[in-house]
């Protein structure tokens, strides 16, 4: 399947019906500051490991500040044999005007 981008209010209705891995792409001190609620943080140290444990077969949802640097990892995870992955279109910005966040 690839990737391929998804708005908020997709992803939205994406996350009630089918749960997907979120998967937040930001430095470590805006994602200790606020998140999508039960969003995991990657970065080139966690990668890794999240690559090797994850379910492959489970939706990701990866998004950023503005929805540009999560193209790019979600195309990385797609390659990592990821089946269904999204990147979340406006990125955390645009998420966080209209849809739940946690700290």
């Amino acid at each position: 399947m690839g990737w391929q981008r998804i708005a908020p209010q997709q992803a939205a209705v994406l996350i009630v019906a089918r749960e997907p891995v979120l998967v937040d792409v930001r430095d470590g001190v805006s994602y200790g500051r606020s998140r999508i609620p039960g969003a995991l943080h990657l970065d080139n140290r966690t990668a890794g490991e999240f690559v090797e444990d994850a379910d492959k077969s489970r939706p990701v949802v990866v998004y950023c500040y503005h929805g540009n640097s999560s193209q790019g990892a979600a195309a990385w995870l797609s390659e990592q044999g990821f089946a269904e992955v999204y990147s979340l279109d406006g990125g955390f910005e645009v998420w966080r005007l209209g849809n739940p966040v946690e700290s």
